[in-house]
């Protein structure tokens, strides 16, 4: 039987590759709207993020998170996308 190869994703925060099932997906849909995607099935631009604060803060501070969306992101937005990756990282 033949093993299946596992997808790797890079974390925009702390720029590791890891397996896929272990990173949070934050998608900007076709409307322009940021949603954090549970499924990782959400049609979109996504990034991978580590469900860390310390990563999600280094991608917000090197404005990785906003380039990769290729979106500005405001602060009451990113406070939301905050609270729903420390939500989901628990």
């Amino acid at each position: 039987m033949k093993q299946r190869k596992v997808p790797m994703r890079t974390c925009v925060g702390c720029r590791t590759t890891r397996p896929k099932r272990e990173l949070i997906r934050i998608v900007r849909d076709p409307q322009g709207e940021l949603h954090v995607d549970g499924t990782g099935k959400l049609s979109g631009r996504g990034a991978y993020i580590c469900p860390s604060a310390e990563c999600f803060d280094a991608a917000v501070k090197g404005k990785r998170l906003e380039k990769a969306l290729e979106r500005p992101i405001g602060p009451d937005l990113l406070e939301a996308l905050r609270e729903r990756v420390q939500a989901l990282s628990q």
